[in-house]
């Protein structure tokens, strides 16, 4: 209880957190600002037998800053959402909180979201460090049919029995485990200068499936550690905007979400501090019947909308696959098109390339992924395989931060 006093009457005087910089920094734009530490991707699923009951999640920021503040979602919801109650604390054992501070809405504890709103909670003076796993509970009201939801999390929550458990440290009452972070769609970190954020964008693939679930070594993970050990790399936050079963071409709320195209300005644009896009997609489009050269023009449109919006755009190759009808002659001469003009004439439209298709393939036979690359079932890499991507990516090829040699948090 005096942790949490202490941190509410730390949250009345909060106004410009961070440390001061030099003149010089804050002329040029260094100043402390807001910039995204976390982010999920949001579909439609169903609500069922979330009213009344206390999400509790895990999330690991990829910052480090002395006050947070979420991003909760009724984006995809058919009906009003009611949020009773949310707080935020350490990670301590699984679903136990480590002093759980309240997370208020307009000076208040609770929010009621009509359907498609999402709400930024007010500042919580809470210190968050790069790769440091924290908790966020959520008691919902009044839960709509269908609600906003990232249902493939790689990452293990809990739900808890009938009653507003947001203030209780202890995992007592959570009796239910999910695979999903519902409603909760980012946490954003103030920090004492901007960082720089890369995004990555596109199906499961990027989503992880085929990692170690509760492991964080999804392709962002492996990228974040790579970044953390090399120049800059504190100052880079890795972000992931994929959602399985995810298309280019073709929304499919239900099962895939919206495409990257749709989800633009919620996934990308909206994304606080990003500054830098990668998008890795295709092999849904592909089963699902799309020629390549559709494909191709849907990159295209998706380089060009990244670039309208300043941001630098990297693509990738889209890997092989013996999943689905993926090894199929039409779908590989399909991919062999996309890939070839992303290998050599993408360059008018993106800032850099990663050759997924040629790091993850078996080097004998280039329609499957090399078997210590492939997670089980001919389609999603292994940990080893997202670590391998995660070492292709051009890092010099990134922005990195606006502000090199500034505090990093």
């Amino acid at each position: 209880m005096v942790a949490v006093l202490a941190v509410l009457v730390a949250g009345l005087a909060f106004a410009g957190c961070g440390r001061a910089l030099p003149a010089a920094a804050a002329r040029a734009g260094c100043a402390p600002a807001w910039s995204a530490g976390w982010h999920a991707a949001q579909q439609a699923v169903p609500g069922d037998q979330l009213a009344g009951r206390t999400l509790r999640m895990v999330v690991r920021p990829q910052a480090s800053g002395d006050a947070v503040r979420l991003r909760l979602s009724n984006r995809h919801g058919d009906g009003p959402l009611g949020i009773g109650a949310v707080s935020f604390g350490g990670a301590g054992g699984p679903a136990e909180v480590v002093d759980p501070v309240p997370v208020l809405v307009g000076g208040r504890p609770d929010v009621r979201l009509a359907p498609g709103d999402d709400v930024v909670t007010d500042p919580l003076p809470v210190r968050v460090d790069r790769g440091v796993p924290v908790l966020v509970s959520v008691f919902l009201t009044e839960v709509p049919t269908t609600i906003s939801s990232h249902p493939v999390a790689m990452r293990t929550a809990w739900l808890s029995a009938p009653s507003d458990r947001t203030a209780s440290p202890g995992a007592g009452g959570f009796g239910t485990t999910l695979q999903s972070w519902p409603v909760l769609a980012g946490l954003e970190v103030h920090a004492p200068a901007p960082g720089a954020g890369l995004l990555l964008i596109g199906d499961s693939l990027v989503d992880g499936v085929g990692s170690t679930p509760d492991g964080d070594d999804r392709l962002s993970d492996q990228l974040a550690a790579r970044l953390a050990t090399g120049p800059g790399g504190p100052r880079t936050t890795v972000l992931n905007a994929g959602l399985s079963r995810n298309q280019l071409l073709q929304d499919d709320p239900p099962a895939g979400g919206d495409s990257p195209l749709t989800r633009f300005d919620a996934d990308v644009a909206a994304v606080a501090g990003v500054r830098d896009v990668l998008l890795l997609i295709g092999t849904n489009d592909l089963a699902a019947g799309a020629r390549g050269e559709e494909l191709v023009a849907g990159l295209r449109t998706f380089a060009e909308r990244a670039r309208a919006a300043g941001l630098r755009v990297f693509l990738a190759t889209i890997p092989p696959a013996t999943s689905g009808g993926r090894d199929a002659p039409d779908v590989v001469a399909a991919r062999d098109h996309v890939n070839a003009w992303i290998r050599t004439g993408a360059g008018r439209f993106a800032d850099g390339t990663v050759d997924a298709a040629a790091v993850l393939a078996e080097p004998g036979d280039p329609l499957r992924l090399r078997p210590e690359y492939d997670s089980g079932d001919g389609l999603h890499p292994s940990a080893a395989g997202y670590r391998a991507l995660a070492a292709a990516v051009p890092v010099p090829a990134l922005s990195g931060s606006p502000c090199p040699g500034a505090p990093t948090g």
